[in-house]
């Protein structure tokens, strides 16, 4: 069983997904090619290799044109995945990272999924980002996908709305959604988007440390933020050794967790 292990040790994003699965063996040229399939206009991909504390890794961009996006509710976004020719697999997990983010903005704004416009999230950056990860994760042929404790920043951060709490409310809602384990970090500033929590929180099958596994790839998706610590996304790609199952389970929400790792060195 072929298993990706999310290593979420300053967080994580859309982009930083993609930037990670690519570098852990995506091909770049047909993810391009398959995200054409999606009828949406107006941007262009592209990457580039960067060192952040001199580990090597892959910067992923979606370049908007200056006419920008239209604000989209659920129901547009569910069409326009509906409507492309991607596996029927691809199109219905990235409907329900979709899902996912709907709830955890309603419950902030007290008011219903299909009333939220998706603003930040449902320009054309985010549609990427989501269909993308997914789309990576099943070109690769991973059967489960295991997510490390997530670390929180703290702060403010700066949204269409003004001045919010870093972790975002949203974020907050996802992760309690889903009891996704977190520590603090005591970093200052957003290290969980949204939308890189709805991804872990739709997509991880279970929560905690690596399991038994015989490493083939890894790949480091790079944040566009820059802290002392290397801000990096590490999603490591391996073979499950026969006692995976029980690790799994062990780590699903409700089971036993192993406390976080010592993460000092954000400070």
């Amino acid at each position: 069983m072929k298993v990706a292990y999310f290593d979420c040790f300053s967080g994580i994003s859309g982009d930083m997904c993609l930037g990670a699965l690519i570098g852990a063996g995506v091909d770049f040229e047909q993810l391009v090619g398959e995200l054409k399939k999606l009828p949406v206009e107006g941007y262009r991909l592209r990457l580039e290799k960067v060192k952040r504390n001199g580990i090597s890794a892959i910067n992923f961009f979606v370049d908007v044109d200056a006419h920008g996006q239209p604000d989209r509710h659920l129901k547009d976004i569910e069409e326009i995945i509906s409507q492309s020719s991607l596996p029927e697999e691809v199109k219905e997990k990235s409907k329900a990272v979709f899902h996912c983010l709907a709830r955890a903005e309603a419950g902030v704004h007290d008011t219903t999924p299909e009333r939220i416009h998706f603003h930040e999230v449902g320009a054309v950056d985010a549609i990427i980002d989501v269909v993308g990860t997914v789309l990576g994760l099943h070109l690769l042929g991973v059967e489960k996908v295991i997510v490390s404790p997530l670390p929180m920043g703290r702060g403010l951060i700066r949204c269409m709305h003004g001045l919010i709490p870093s972790p975002a409310p949203a974020t907050l809602e996802i992760l309690s959604e889903r009891k996704v384990p977190v520590y603090g970090t005591g970093v200052n500033g957003e290290l969980v988007t949204p939308t890189g929590a709805a991804l872990a929180a739709t997509l991880g099958d279970a929560f905690g440390e690596m399991p038994p596994m015989t490493v083939t790839r890894a790949g480091y998706g790079a944040g566009k933020k820059t802290f002392k610590h290397p801000n990096l996304l590490r999603v490591i790609i391996g073979e499950a050794q026969d006692n995976c199952k029980n690790t799994i389970n062990l780590a699903l929400p409700g089971g036993q967790l192993h406390g976080p790792p010592n993460h000092h060195g954000h400070n």
